[in-house]
């Protein structure tokens, strides 16, 4: 398991995050400490994925930008959405272990579009378009616009938070479902078969250009070394990141040793803290194969669409297999009536249950129920 920095208990003073204001999140040194913990199997985080509106006044005089035109602009628009972001992370609640970071997403598998996919803002979300004219090559373009608006949007970020916030590193996606993005999961899942050593070949140079994006990204976001990532809350005092292989539900056992085990193995190795994205009943099959990735840290859940969520009974011995084998595990969507009986029956070691709260008085209650088995 992985040992985390020393973290101070003298709050914001001996915080790497000091803005002009004030770091926005107060209590984010106890977060810290949560946080540490959970990688390392002890403890509990008590957060949720996105945010909501924290009660009275904002931590800071932000003015709104100016309304966005269309979906381009509130999407790729890199100084609009930075100031968009600043905004809002001005009136955020931060309490309990919600971490303070602007989410920069350019859509769940942005390394897709780095590498030559196109990107479609929609209301919701931004999909990832499949290359119509891909021959097999796997080529990092410095210039690729879309790697550019990854940069510019970070540092535009970075710029506009001062200190007061973090800004997380986007979804890059990597390994198989990035070459589905690229080639289309029709084609990427026949090549299985059709022709493994290209694919094999390709796996390997999607992952080497994973790293490049993924440490300039780190070079840019980092503050003395500590690091968010987007999606799902993820903290920790070096490089983090969340991998998942999604298109595993729809291969067999043997064929994600093959071809997804060694790749997620090496992110694993040269990552210092990561989670696994298991999505999907379909994927429970392959949870063997991530469990024996020795340097994993931790497991996420998503049932999936129609689907009991995260915190329900249905879920408590997936919890305890993957616990038993030394992960730790992240519960989501978890409701306020769902949080006791889900750590009565798991235990109150290496558990991060992200809760959809809908106010601040959700919050206080959830952390009356946590505190008594902290």
């Amino acid at each position: 398991m992985k040992i985390g920095n020393n973290i101070s208990n003298n709050g914001s003073n001996n915080s790497p995050f000091r803005g002009p204001g004030g770091f926005w999140k107060s209590n984010f040194e106890e977060t810290k400490k949560h946080y540490i913990n959970w990688w390392n199997g002890k403890g509990i985080v008590l957060t949720m994925w996105e945010h909501l509106e924290k009660e009275g006044a904002p931590y800071a005089a932000v003015l709104p930008p100016s309304p966005h035109k269309d979906m381009q602009q509130f999407w790729f628009d890199p100084q609009w959405r930075a100031d968009y972001l600043h905004y809002t992370m001005s009136r955020n609640s931060y309490l309990a272990d919600i971490l303070p970071v602007a989410n920069t997403q350019l859509g769940p598998g942005s390394l897709g579009a780095i590498l030559g996919a196109d990107l479609e803002g929609r209301d919701d979300t931004i999909w990832i378009r499949d290359k119509d004219d891909f021959d097999g090559r796997i080529v990092f373009d410095e210039k690729n616009k879309w790697w550019q608006l990854h940069k510019d949007l970070l540092k535009a970020c970075k710029i506009k938070a001062e200190g007061n916030y973090m800004v997380g590193c986007p979804d890059l996606v990597e390994g198989l479902d990035v070459l589905a993005s690229l080639k289309g999961s029709d084609n990427a899942l026949m090549d299985l078969m059709l022709d493994p050593e290209t694919t094999l070949q390709q796996m390997q140079e999607v992952n080497d250009v994973y790293f490049k994006v993924f440490n300039e990204i780190y070079n840019i976001i980092n503050v003395n070394g500590e690091m968010a990532f987007c999606y799902f809350s993820l903290w920790a005092p070096g490089k983090v990141s969340k991998l998942q292989v999604d298109i595993s539900t729809m291969i067999s056992e043997n064929d994600f040793r093959t071809f997804c085990l060694p790749f997620l193995r090496e992110q694993t190795e040269k990552i210092d803290y990561t989670l696994y994205h298991l999505d999907g009943v379909e994927a429970i099959r392959h949870l063997d194969a991530v469990l024996e990735l020795e340097k994993l840290n931790a497991i996420q859940w998503t049932p999936g669409y129609g689907q009991p969520q995260g915190g329900n009974a249905q879920w408590y011995d997936l919890y305890k297999k993957i616990l038993a084998n030394g992960k730790s595990i992240m519960a989501n969507w978890v409701t306020l009536d769902e949080i006791e009986p889900l750590i009565d029956a798991v235990g109150n070691q290496g558990l991060h249950i992200n809760v959809d709260f809908k106010s601040e008085k959700d919050i206080e209650k959830a952390l009356k129920i946590v505190e008594r088995y902290r």
